[in-house]
């Protein structure tokens, strides 16, 4: 595996797919709040995470506000992490709010729209992450990689 450090414009490509599945999870969590919370009745909050139901039923800006902190924190540690546990966290986000986001999806557009959802994510991820791995130099020259047993 290449161990040469990524560039900043790698390292935010790789951001992608993590925060898209983010951004839309949070969309289809906003559209599909009940009528009675926007009109006011905080209670009527429907959210699963538990941190994002305390922040909604606490005040109607409460979900904008803990969606744009963990926005930024997806950023932050995705950016500054060591390679492989940038990869990691990154990873682990994308699947979480895409089974979130799924949880929306399924009971109002179907099992056929999750699927859909998640092979896009699926070759999102694959797509950024081949990008880099095209773009990525090693520091170590090509002659002197030939003839060892590296993996990629």
């Amino acid at each position: 595996m290449n161990k040469a450090p990524l560039s900043r414009n790698q390292k935010l490509i790789l951001l992608i797919p993590p925060l898209w599945a983010s951004l839309f999870d949070i969309i289809v969590t906003i559209v599909h709040q009940p009528q009675e919370y926007w009109s006011g009745k905080l209670t009527a909050a429907n959210e699963g995470n538990p941190i994002g139901k305390f922040m909604m039923t606490n005040h109607v800006s409460g979900i904008f506000i803990i969606s744009i902190f963990w926005l930024a924190l997806i950023a932050v540690l995705g950016y500054y992490l060591s390679r492989m546990l940038s990869r990691i966290f990154l990873v682990f986000v994308l699947i979480v709010h895409c089974w979130a986001a799924s949880t929306w999806i399924s009971p109002r557009y179907g099992f056929w729209s999750v699927i859909v959802l998640m092979a896009f994510n699926s070759i999102l991820f694959c797509w950024m992450d081949a990008l880099v791995a095209k773009n990525h130099k090693s520091p170590i020259p090509a002659k002197h990689l030939a003839g060892t047993n590296q993996q990629s």
